[in-house]
């Protein structure tokens, strides 16, 4: 697994999971199975922010949950649906920030709404 001190690339977090899941997890959960739990840490964030930063009182038992923890557990299942269907998610990535930068560069700028 990738040195705990350094930033991890997208790739080093594929391959950290993947490596985890051979060692301890002995296999991969389905996809239709991966899929039920991020969107069900999805909630779980959602939650959290939904009372911590919108209108909503937070729980006494969601005070010290831990944001970037939640959002690393959605990471980490998203990096095991994308092991299993072939995805490299750094190349998706960057796709996907072109596609939207041809798509957006001036739009959210010129968004009246925004300034």
């Amino acid at each position: 697994m990738a040195d705990q001190k350094k930033n991890l690339s997208l790739k080093e977090v594929q391959e950290d999971v993947d490596s985890w899941i051979k060692e301890y997890g002995v296999r991969y959960f389905n996809e239709l199975t991966n899929m039920a739990i991020l969107t069900e840490e999805v909630g779980e964030l959602a939650r959290i922010i939904s009372r911590r930063y919108g209108e909503q009182s937070e729980k006494e038992s969601d005070k010290n949950k831990d944001l970037g923890d939640e959002m690393a557990d959605i990471l980490w299942v998203l990096a095991c649906l994308a092991n299993q269907t072939g995805i490299d998610l750094e190349k998706a990535f960057r796709k996907n920030i072109e596609k939207k930068t041809k798509r957006d560069k001036n739009r959210h700028k010129s968004n009246q709404k925004l300034l």
